[in-house]
């Protein structure tokens, strides 16, 4: 039974991974298409930001603890349940926002980089590898110094950071009682 469990996971982690990455491209090309630089910036910003926001989170959940989130559930704290959803999920949680989230977000922006470089290099008329190596450093070098301080930061503040995605996952689901 496990083993057919684990076959379905790996079947929709690989999935989404397939779509997101697909409509993620789609629609960064989309836009890149009509964006001026400083908008392509943005967007490939938000890609990198994405990514360590994610990475962060999978680290959180990983290396948090139940015990902290089963006296504040005790308490009946908004987002505690959730959150230990989230911790005894983990590996589930931190395959979707390391693997998926991470590596597809990882791949659109070195695809929106790619796409900054040749428009600079044609809207300049310049055949220079220059800005492709400089872009592609400068990714690099945001995503993996932003992950690395984001990974210290997750492993200091897992419990607070658990419990902030817990509330917001709280927030969205809250439906209120309709009153009759």
């Amino acid at each position: 039974m496990k083993s057919k469990t684990g076959i379905r996971w790996l079947v929709t982690i690989v999935l989404i991974s397939v779509v997101a990455t697909m409509v993620f491209t789609l629609a960064s090309t989309e836009v890149l298409g009509r964006a001026g630089y400083i908008m392509a910036f943005a967007i490939l910003a938000v890609f990198i930001i994405i990514g360590i926001i994610f990475d962060i989170l999978g680290i959180a959940v990983t290396v948090a603890t139940e015990a902290p989130f089963h006296s504040m559930a005790a308490h009946r704290e908004r987002g505690a349940i959730e959150s230990l959803r989230l911790i005894k999920n983990a590996s589930k949680v931190t395959s979707f926002c390391n693997d998926v989230v991470g590596d597809v977000t990882g791949i659109i922006s070195g695809a929106t980089a790619a796409l900054i470089a040749a428009r600079l290099m044609e809207g300049l008329g310049n055949d220079s590898f220059l800005f492709p190596l400089v872009i592609s450093g400068a990714v690099t070098g945001l995503t993996v110094g932003g992950k690395a301080i984001g990974k210290m930061f997750a492993f200091k503040k897992s419990t607070i950071i658990v419990l902030r995605v817990g509330k917001l996952i709280n927030f969205l689901r809250f439906k209120p009682h309709k009153k009759r």
